[in-house]
């Protein structure tokens, strides 16, 4: 059986029938057209696949896997979007879903590490950041900043605060945040959160995916 979760940049495969069970990537553009799944999530979930699943399902899903505590809040930063379940007393209390305000959040993150040549392992977290509401208009206040002076690799780093700022208000501001997602990677968006952060990886979604199909195989049998 095959799962995937279909992110806006990359996508997210296991072979649950595979000698060796273990995840992997795949860039979005480098899908085959005639490619087919058997259980999917994520935005092109339903066009690829056999049977779907909501994203905020298998995330949710996935931390009841990946996370022992009772109570917590996982953050899922993607590509396209930023979304978030709160566990109290290890039931689901609480969920949001934003593609405006962290419209394509995460992929403009990696547009400005690739244009501006910078490594984000590298950067400092900034002491000052940008008030950012949304990850493709923030990009202005990275030009104005760099034709007043600043340099690239500090507005740069302004604007990933802004976007980890934003993310963690939109979360619900918890004092731990497991975080969900290729921004996991990134040490100067973790950095930049100001709470306790536990990276999850990319992977969540698929564990979600994963426990979703051992029920169902079960059932079956």
């Amino acid at each position: 059986m095959l799962l995937a979760d279909f992110g806006t940049s990359y996508c997210k495969f296991l072979e649950l029938d595979a000698e060796v069970r273990q995840p992997y990537l795949l860039a979005t553009k480098e899908l085959p057209k005639n490619l087919r799944v058997d259980l999917a999530t994520g935005h092109n979930g339903k066009r690829f696949s056999n049977r779907y699943v909501n994203e905020l399902t298998a995330l949710a899903r996935g931390g009841e896997e990946l996370i022992a505590a009772a109570d917590y809040v996982l953050l899922d930063c993607g590509s396209r979007d930023i979304k978030y379940v709160t566990y109290r007393q290890g039931k689901l209390a609480d969920m949001g879903w934003n593609s405006e305000c962290g419209a394509s959040m995460g992929f403009t993150i990696e547009l400005l590490e690739k244009y501006y040549n910078l490594d984000y392992g590298s950067l400092a977290v900034p002491d000052r950041t940008f008030s950012i509401t949304c990850g493709v208009l923030g990009m202005s206040h990275i030009f104005d900043a760099v034709t007043s002076g600043i340099s690239e690799a500090e507005a740069v780093a302004r604007f990933v605060k802004g976007i980890a700022l934003n993310a963690y208000r939109f979360s619900g501001s918890p004092q731990t945040l497991y975080l969900s997602g290729g921004l996991c990677d990134n040490p100067l968006f973790v950095g930049s959160l100001p709470c306790h952060v536990i990276p999850l990886g990319r992977f969540v979604l698929i564990k979600g995916l994963e426990k979703t199909a051992r029920e169902r195989l079960s059932i079956a049998l």
